[in-house]
């Protein structure tokens, strides 16, 4: 698996455009590209990558990334082939919008400060969430000046939330990903497509790039900002959370699936990491039907049935539309 870099919709005369996604499928790999961008999920879960975070996130995401910071959402199986309705919503603009000399007046050094940290990824929830759902579903009807006002009004609000958490490692650089890109892609890749091997050593790993396991450790602590050991661990946890919820297998085929030597090890692991046990996850999200890791009320949570998600998601057919301001 390979890190691509995505060529966006972003025309030059653009200042933002608005890409609005209705039931289409989760389909893009790992990916990165220049442009700073926002995205918007409502109404479906599943897993998130930004850096090297790797997360569940519940009906509804909305994270801020900076420029080429690799990442990828997947929607859960189940509620794509449900025929369920979801909508994703993404803003891109370039990294070279704000070094005109108004922006760079003291009323948009929050913004800019805002921008500066993104090279992490930024998750914002709760009122930030439910006041930024309402400007971008906005955003998605505007083509006049009136959304470039609004979508400079999102900015600030995101930038003066208190509401928001860091996704990627403290430290971690896009810019050190893009110097060591072939490299980095090569072990990341090799790892992806191993990971679920119980087997898999370092010095695998480091084989498939010609470095020394010792040289390859301290370059991808620089890298990861973790040991080769504690990635994989983490990569094998949200691996199986994702086939917890995807799929019918026993705990124990999830234990093999992911790349666990034995069950007693996943169940310990599994619970040192997410606080229960991997049965107590399963039945959690069936009870539930969400991972809310901030049990802020959503626009979402008031929607109640599918005829008004539908009102909400869009009352148009699936497919893409672009917005160009």
């Amino acid at each position: 698996m390979n890190i691509f870099k995505e060529i966006t919709p972003l025309r030059p005369q653009d200042i933002v455009v608005v890409i609005d996604s209705v039931r289409n499928g989760f389909d893009y790999p790992i990916h990165n590209h220049p442009e700073y961008e926002i995205n918007l999920i409502m109404g479906i879960s599943g897993t998130r990558i930004v850096g090297d975070s790797t997360e569940r996130y519940s009906d509804y995401d909305l994270v801020l990334l900076g420029p080429y910071l690799f990442h990828k959402w997947d929607g859960d199986k189940q509620i794509q082939e449900s025929g369920q309705s979801y909508r994703v919503i993404t803003l891109q603009f370039s990294m070279d919008l704000f070094n005109g000399q108004m922006f760079q007046k003291e009323k948009f050094h929050k913004i800019r400060n805002l921008l500066s940290e993104s090279g992490r990824g930024i998750r914002f929830y709760g009122n930030t969430f439910n006041e930024a759902v309402k400007i971008m579903m906005g955003l998605a009807e505007e083509t006049h000046f009136n959304g470039v006002l609004e979508f400079l009004n999102l900015l600030n609000l995101l930038a003066n939330s208190t509401e928001c958490e860091y996704l990627a490692s403290l430290g971690f650089s896009p810019n050190s990903v893009r110097s060591e890109s072939n490299r980095i892609q090569s072990a990341y890749g090799y790892i992806m497509k191993n990971f679920a091997d119980a087997g898999l050593r370092i010095q695998d790993v480091a084989a498939c790039v010609n470095m020394s396991e010792s040289a390859f450790s301290h370059f991808f602590q620089k890298f990861a900002f973790r040991s080769f050991t504690q990635f994989l661990i983490d990569l094998r946890i949200g691996h199986a959370c994702k086939l917890l919820l995807d799929t019918d297998q026993t705990i124990a085929q999830v234990s093999d699936a992911s790349g666990f030597n034995n069950l007693a090890n996943f169940n310990r692991l599994f619970k040192k990491y997410k606080g229960c046990t991997p049965l107590e996850y399963k039945k959690l999200y069936v009870e539930k039907n969400t991972f809310d890791w901030t049990n802020q009320p959503t626009p979402w949570q008031f929607i109640p049935n599918k005829t008004n998600i539908d009102k909400v998601i869009l009352p148009a057919q699936q497919g893409t539309r672009l917005i160009h301001l």
